[in-house]
């Protein structure tokens, strides 16, 4: 294979994602190379129809294969599956039948360069799997450096407040970090046939790689799927990176979460920090992004029933059942079983002190219950690893010199790899299963108990158990794993909390046994049919739908580096050009142009909302061509306005949203209504002061006709909260009053029935229409909800006879979102220049 090159690896490819992506490819078949070896069965991977089959990329730090330097003198490699990676099992959750799996991925062996070739033509054409080689040294600082000291232990709520505590920020690995990215996205670019595949995308190893992708593929079918826990928007705000980060994330069409925990804190960051609103319809969760939706799925993986199954009813697993049980069951002990990774984050020391303090206040248990912790080897290196080490060691000592007695120690700790077939034989003994994670992502050894508990008709002889006794198990669990919401009949605890987690084993030992029983087979019925596979269709479901739309919408991208994004557009709501409508200006004679102004002419972010000398300039150029007909449509009072735009003497000015007008300076204010009848303020000003008593950084602004409660100030989650139950409280208390509670951008506005926009957009027509000045050039510009009236209007009204034949009508929206207009412009600064653009036309038209 030909590896694309780039002259840094910190910028995005260049090029078109539509050009780009007709070269896309199947994957080729080559012949074996000498040298290489597999244990796979040919038959299984080298016939297919895959041109007939949907086909999926998996992308992962690490390939589910084994590699082994040959031990004969000969050179070359032997690969073999690793049938313990959760990629391998969502592969066969999948089936081979449905779907035709193409991995990417490290190996876990160094491969030297002159040996690269050969092993990526094997992989590739035996397992069908794409090698991504890296350097030793740039591999160390993506992962161990990077991956490993700064996002892992920031994901599990440690931050770096000295540099014993977690790695601080380091530029030079987050560099690294992206590089990697960038050389995956290289690979997956290689075979990749961007109109047909998915992406799938998986970890905290590689959260920048949608960027990359998205870059060369507009319309790529992209999901990503986190198995680390996302913390708080509080923890996640310190990474320096952070909105990096969650811009690339957003590049996926699809992100999954195993707890809506985790799908929380990811949405009020984005919320927080790139100022995004998500809503679920109809059941799914979606963020709009550049007119994108990016959905959110909220699903728990699950594990290899069929696995676990025939591990179960190996000759070896009941081998190793039998001599459990003469060493502890026939000994009248009672298994207590733990199975965690040796870091920081397990717990392992929590639940040690657990145990001595069950033996302490229930000494009846001494000599009769055992824990037996299995250590596996730490993933990470490094000091915190070595201090776990040692604390575990330590406190077993202590406890065994304690309590131990000849032929009793009360805890067996086992820190050296164990075959997994062992492993399940300690599940199928232990009376009660311990996980005191103070954080983990997921965390599947429960789930692995409790089928392990579950046994087979062989087992049950071992065991002594006759067949029609149900079976039984108890979990003690971490409520801060992934798996605690899904285990609804285990025993939750706070491992922080030595003696509520010793109550709990204590609780477990004593527990009823018709009691244990149901609450396992509320698990077993759970575990077996949400298994892995389950969840990988589920994935893959709800990414196809929402990559569904893609081809129905116009799609580029904007943006540099990492804040690269993809603008998806409808086939009939395109960007404002310039040149359009300067054309249509040009050659049109009359024309009525409206504005809303905050957030359209006044960027909504200004403090001092009032207008520039520049835009008092434009007005007044617009206003002084006879052909024009301006008008400034805002919520704003009419006091305000006036004193605003005063040296503006032919501007029209609508207050209030239209219930008050003038068509110019020196005319009298109109209403477009009746008058109305303010008590109803009496009503609702007293709720607002509640909600504004209560939510810091709110205001209320009183108007003549209209009551604003104001929220931009306020914490974004907060105020939305608040603003909800005060729509909720203030249609109550208003049902019987002539006006409406509506909703707008930070605001909840109380105003009179039938005031709208619109109101103002009709006033404006009908008087150019009386003047024999039907408009040939309308042009309609607004940001929010309220100006979605004034749109409506003018698109109602352009085969009607309040607009000339064959009109120019701009209907212009700020923003990329769904709007009744028909056009958009990015923000207030670019309208302001679209405007001086107008003027400048209109200046050198009008006679001196």
């Amino acid at each position: 294979m030909v590896s694309k090159s780039y002259s840094n690896l910190l910028e995005l490819a260049s090029g078109e994602g539509d050009s780009f992506g007709r070269i896309g490819r199947r994957i080729p078949r080559v012949m074996n190379v000498a040298g290489v070896m597999s244990d796979v069965d040919d038959e299984g991977y080298t016939s297919s129809s895959s041109s007939q089959r949907d086909r999926i990329i998996i992308v992962a730090n690490q390939l589910p294969i084994k590699a082994q330097r040959k031990t004969d003198d000969s050179k070359g490699w032997i690969f073999s599956w690793d049938e313990n990676s959760l990629l391998l099992q969502l592969k066969d959750g999948l089936g081979d039948d449905e779907i035709e799996v193409i991995y990417v991925g490290c190996l876990k062996e160094e491969i030297h360069p002159n040996e690269q070739d050969e092993v990526s033509q094997f992989l590739l054409e035996t397992f069908k799997c794409v090698p991504t080689f890296l350097p030793p040294d740039l591999f160390s600082r993506y992962y161990h450096g990077f991956c490993k000291q700064q996002l892992w232990p920031l994901f599990h709520y440690m931050l770096p407040l000295s540099p014993d505590l977690g790695g601080r920020f380091n530029r030079s690995l987050w560099q690294a970090y992206v590089s990697v990215n960038k050389i995956f996205a290289d690979r997956i670019m290689e075979v990749i046939n961007p109109e047909d595949d998915f992406v799938w995308v998986h970890d905290y190893h590689l959260m920048v790689l949608p960027t990359f992708l998205r870059k060369r593929f507009n319309r790529a079918k992209l999901g990503f799927f986190l198995h680390s826990p996302f913390p708080s928007s509080e923890i996640y705000k310190t990474l320096p990176v952070r909105e990096e980060i969650l811009r690339a994330l957003l590049n996926s069409d699809l992100i999954g979460f195993h707890t809506f925990d985790y799908a929380r804190h990811f949405l009020s960051c984005c919320s927080r920090m790139l100022g995004l609103t998500y809503e679920s319809k109809r059941g799914y969760i979606g963020l709009e992004y550049y007119g994108r939706t990016v959905s959110i799925k909220i699903l728990p993986v699950g594990i290899h029933m069929g696995q676990l199954q025939s591990v179960l009813s190996l000759p070896e697993t009941e081998a190793k059942v039998a001599e459990l049980i003469k060493q502890f069951s026939d000994q009248g002990r009672t298994m207590l079983l733990g199975v965690d990774d040796m870091d920081i984050f397990k717990g392992i020391s929590l639940k040690l002190l657990a145990m001595e303090q069950l033996l302490v206040q229930h000494p009846e248990w001494q000599g009769k219950v055992v824990l037996v912790q299995i250590a596996n080897p730490a993933r990470g290196r490094g000091k915190d690893v070595k201090e776990v080490q040692a604390e575990t060691s330590s406190t077993v000592k202590r406890i065994n010199e304690t309590f131990g007695r000849p032929g009793y120690k009360p805890v067996v700790l086992i820190d050296e790899p164990l075959k997994f077939y062992e492993r399940i034989a300690y599940y199928v003994v232990a009376e009660c299963c311990l996980v005191t994670a103070v954080r983990d992502g997921m965390n599947l050894i429960p789930y692995e108990y409790i089928i392990g508990r579950q046994g087979n008709a062989k087992l049950d002889k071992v065991l002594g158990l006759e067949p029609s006794i149900p079976k039984k198990s108890m979990l003690v669990v971490s409520e801060f794993i992934g798996c605690s919401p899904s285990l609804s009949g285990a025993i939750r605890v706070n491992p922080w909390n030595i003696d509520a987690v010793a109550d709990a084993m204590d609780c477990a030992l004593e527990m009823a046994e018709p009691e244990k029983q149901l609450r396992h087979e509320k698990h077993c019925r759970y575990v077996s049919t949400h298994d892995v596979g389950y969840w990988a269709r589920s994935f893959l479901q709800d990414l196809e739908r929402t990559c569904k739309g893609h081809l129905r919408q116009r799609a580029w991208g904007i943006g540099f580096g990492l804040s690269f994004r993809v603008v998806a557009l409808g086939p009939n709501f395109r960007k404002l050009s310039m040149e359009h409508i300067v054309s249509a200006y040009r050659r049109t004679a009359t024309r009525a142009i409206l504005l809303d102004y905050d957030g359209t002419l006044m960027p909504q972010a200004s403090i001092d909302k009032s207008p520039t000398s520049k835009s008092i300039e434009i007005l007044n150029s617009l206003c002084r061509d006879k052909n024009n007909m301006v008008f400034i449509v805002s919520a704003k009072s009419r006091k305000v306005l006036a004193e605003w735009f005063s040296p503006c003497e032919k501007l029209g000015i609508a207050a209030e949203h239209g219930y008050f007008l003038r068509l110019k300076r020196d005319a009298e204010w109109e209403t477009c209504v009746p008058v109305a009848d303010s008590s109803w303020k009496q009503i609702a000003e007293p709720v607002m002061k509640l909600y504004t008593e209560t939510t810091d950084g709110s205001t209320i602004e009183d108007k003549e006709t209209a009551l604003v409660w104001c929220y931009e100030d306020a914490d974004p989650d907060f105020g939305s909260c608040q603003a909800k139950e005060l729509v909720d409280h203030l249609e109550s208390v208003l049902a019987n009053e002539p006006v409406t509670v509506k909703t707008g951008q930070n605001v909840v506005e109380v105003k009179p029935q039938g005031v709208n926009k619109g109101l103002v957009a009709k006033r404006l027509l009908s008087t150019m229409q009386e003047r024999e000045m039907s408009p040939d050039f309308v042009l309609c510009i607004g940001d929010d909800r309220s100006d979605e009236d004034m749109f409506e209007v003018i698109t109602s009204s352009i085969s009607g006879p309040s607009i000339a034949p064959r009109a120019e009508v701009f209907a212009c929206t700020v923003c990329k979102k769904p709007s009744k207009a028909k056009y958009y412009l990015d923000d207030a600064a670019e309208i302001v220049r679209l405007m001086q653009g107008l003027a400048c036309v209109s200046e050198q038209t009008v006679p001196l």
